[in-house]
């Protein structure tokens, strides 16, 4: 269960956080949230899925690692296997919070039951004086990267559902065993119908600025075949 409170140097002088790889530290999972100015690093490595959160009827971006829960097929010996991982994953375990959801203030939180936290990891949170290290610096400038693109995500989905964009996506996953799983619950982007678009509302999309991340969810797509050839792999390798 998460632990979560706003990080101060008095409270947490001595903190200390696990830059290592693995399920040990939390990173066997399947997918992790992304944002649309991500989009362009993410789709180098991962496929960019859509998730419909029906209670609240809004979508979330995702970057997939895997097919099942707990599964991450970037998982190897200790490292993460990609050229980039995601900013939801680097920023581990801190994370933005604000003091109510109306608020327009944010601080800087920390999970403090994340398997990250530990008093032999390598990475210093406060230095003696109780000034932020460099390591905590950057993780500062990626969170604000991450809640910045939050703030875009719902007018990046509205317009997709302006122009009806998105639509169910349903995968079958052939594998070297026999089986064939099956990928579902998810949505992407509908490439016959972003075809179909006119000039004025592709020059709208552009103009607001989604078209470039339309364009890097639908390239990342591209990804699906080698994620089902890492499965395989792990198959094989037993």
């Amino acid at each position: 269960m998460s632990q979560h409170t706003i990080l101060t140097p008095d409270a947490h002088r001595d903190l200390r956080v696990h830059s290592g790889h693995g399920e040990t530290y939390g990173d066997g999972v399947m997918c992790c949230v992304t944002v649309p100015d991500e989009f362009r690093r993410v789709q180098n490595e991962y496929p960019i899925l859509f998730r419909l959160n029906p209670d609240r009827d809004s979508f979330a971006a995702l970057a997939m690692f895997g097919f099942e829960n707990g599964e991450n097929l970037f998982l190897d010996d200790g490292c993460w296997d990609a050229r980039y991982r995601p900013l939801a994953m680097t920023i581990q375990p801190f994370l933005i919070g604000r003091p109510s959801p109306e608020s327009r203030e944010r601080h800087v939180h920390v999970d403090m039951a994340s398997p990250r936290i530990g008093a032999d990891g390598d990475l210093a949170v406060f230095d003696a004086d109780g000034k932020p290290t460099s390591y905590l610096e950057r993780v500062s400038e990626q969170l604000g990267q991450l809640d910045r693109g939050y703030q875009g995500s719902d007018a990046f989905f509205a317009a997709l559902r302006r122009h009806d964009l998105i639509e169910p996506l349903a995968v079958e996953i052939p594998l070297v065993d026999g089986s064939v799983n099956r990928l579902v619950g998810f949505h992407a982007i509908n490439e016959d119908r972003l075809r179909e678009l006119d000039s004025a509302a592709l020059a709208e999309l552009h103009g607001e600025g989604h078209l470039m991340p339309v364009f890097m969810a639908l390239a990342s797509l591209s990804n699906l075949d080698a994620l089902i050839r890492r499965k395989n792999r792990r198959i094989s390798d037993g």
